[in-house]
């Protein structure tokens, strides 16, 4: 009966990077940008800082997430968190970072990416 009920259990993988996306509201410009795990990138006046991110195998039903820390830094140079939380790609709007000038959500996982990882940036 266990193995019935670990069979029925979606695999949660876990990823070395998030993608995220982000409007600057001024603008209207989007950007979509990669952030390592545990590493921080720069999004206008915001900074964001992936923990984690899960996704699911191909052969199963979509489910991404990441639990991630949105700062601001204030026009007098303080960082200023205003988002500590899980954020949902298939629900961007459910846990959404309120910011008057940029919006910043979740778009995918995935296990690497294009951009050099912060320490093999370093040594180049």
């Amino acid at each position: 009966m266990i193995s019935a009920v670990e069979s029925a259990r979606a695999t949660r993988l876990s990823n070395a990077v998030a993608v995220f996306s982000g409007i600057d509201k001024i603008t209207g410009r989007i950007t979509t940008f990669d952030v390592y795990i545990g590493e921080t990138v720069q999004f206008g006046a915001l900074q964001v800082t992936p923990h984690v991110c899960y996704s699911r195998d191909e052969t199963e039903a979509p489910k991404t997430t990441t639990f991630v820390d949105v700062d601001e830094i204030t026009l007098d140079r303080k960082i200023r968190r205003i988002f500590t939380g899980w954020m949902f790609a298939d629900s961007p709007g459910l846990n959404a970072v309120e910011h008057p000038v940029y919006d910043v959500w979740l778009q995918s996982c995935k296990p690497n990416s294009d951009v050099p990882a912060p320490d093999t940036a370093a040594k180049q």
